[in-house]
């Protein structure tokens, strides 16, 4: 008995380590695709219609990636796992995007983030899980 609670111990460990490498890595995949997308808005005549949704396809992309790193290391209930890892990159991302940008403003949107990434991140849960059987 004693043998099956370490094994869950060291599970715990293990995918929380893979949880903190999902999201560093959607964090990266975010700073790179801004960095990108503010250098061709810059040189290009895009639309500030456009900035919002190509803003969401950021985070799509990045919480479906740091998804899928974690789902190397992580067995089981990608649906929970996915779903924590959407929650947690949306609230570093916010405070990384927030010092970069220069000030905190907790509104309405922050809240709507957060549910968009818990729904993102689950989903992406869902399906790296089960591209990864």
């Amino acid at each position: 008995m004693a043998s099956t609670a370490k094994i869950s111990t060291e599970n715990k460990g293990t995918n929380f380590l893979a949880v903190l490498k999902g999201v560093f890595w959607a964090l990266t995949v975010s700073l790179l695709c801004v960095l990108i997308f503010a250098f061709i808005i810059k040189f290009t005549n895009i639309s500030e219609s456009a900035i919002m949704p190509i803003n969401q396809v950021i985070k799509v992309l990045s919480i479906l990636v740091g998804c899928f790193v974690a789902s190397k290391k992580i067995k089981n209930n990608g649906w929970l796992w996915g779903l924590i890892i959407g929650v947690v990159y949306t609230l570093l991302a916010f405070l990384v995007f927030s010092i970069l940008d220069g000030e905190f403003r907790f509104t309405l949107s922050l809240l709507n983030d957060l549910v968009f990434g818990a729904v993102l991140g689950l989903i992406s849960g869902i399906i790296t899980f089960a591209l990864r059987k």
